[in-house]
């Protein structure tokens, strides 16, 4: 089955069990008697996963799938709030942010997006490393896609695979790796930008003034963690 809103949010929910169990995918693939690969395109989100894998990879947790309904979006709600419920540390640290940053190549690029608003205290949901790169770029970049087993997103099939990796060449800006997603802006110059820091690490990133007026997706998700503030 393609990439659905339903893929990706039962993607994030078995990450984010095993994380609570301090699991790798390698382990919890063992307890489930399953391959690795198999974790992986759940918990990417990439594909919806079957009822089957889904509960066995939950029963392996000593957890099982329960079914529900509630308003449309209702889970970006719930994802704020619990978010919000969080220590800023925390947040950030579950992303691993630091992880596919040091795997990046060195490469000039600006963190924006929906995680460069959650790196400046904004409790909205990540779920790609979202950045840009300059056009000129373009080349290095492919070639760390290709080494690091990049897919890019294919609109046309709903899910990833089957289109060139080259950010040249026409389709989105999205890419799933062996160290997660990324989603890339592509410029001529990259936008300013202003650091913060974290755990000793600094960050550039596009100021959420910035990402409201230029970045919809993320300006919708702060819109929504306004609103949220204001009904409490």
């Amino acid at each position: 089955m393609s990439s659905t809103r339903l893929g990706t949010l039962l993607g994030a929910t078995v990450r984010q069990q095993r994380h609570l169990r301090e699991l790798n995918q390698r382990q919890l693939a063992e307890m489930a008697g399953v391959s690795q690969a198999a974790v992986a395109r759940v918990e990417s989100g990439s594909r919806t996963p079957s009822i089957a894998i889904l509960e066995t990879l939950l029963a392996a947790m000593d957890i099982q799938l329960t079914v529900g309904v509630e308003p449309l979006d209702a889970h970006l709600d719930a994802r704020i709030d619990d978010l919000a419920a969080r220590p800023i540390a925390e947040r950030i640290d579950e992303l691993d942010l630091g992880r596919l940053l040091d795997r990046l190549p060195d490469l000039p690029k600006v963190i924006t997006g929906s995680t460069a608003a959650l790196l400046q205290g904004a409790p909205v949901p990540v779920d790609a490393l979202e950045i840009a790169l300059r056009w000129q770029d373009s080349k290095p970049f492919t070639g760390w896609l290709e080494a690091n087993y990049g897919q890019r997103w294919n609109a046309r099939w709903g899910e990833f695979g089957g289109v060139w990796l080259d950010p040249e060449e026409p389709g989105e800006h999205r890419w799933s790796t062996r160290y997660g997603e990324i989603r890339a802006t592509m410029c001529d110059e990259l936008p300013a930008t202003i650091e913060v820091r974290h755990g000793g690490r600094g960050y550039q990133v596009v100021p959420l003034v910035e990402l409201e007026l230029t970045e919809p997706r993320a300006a919708e998700l702060l819109r929504r963690y306004r609103a949220r503030q204001l009904a409490s």
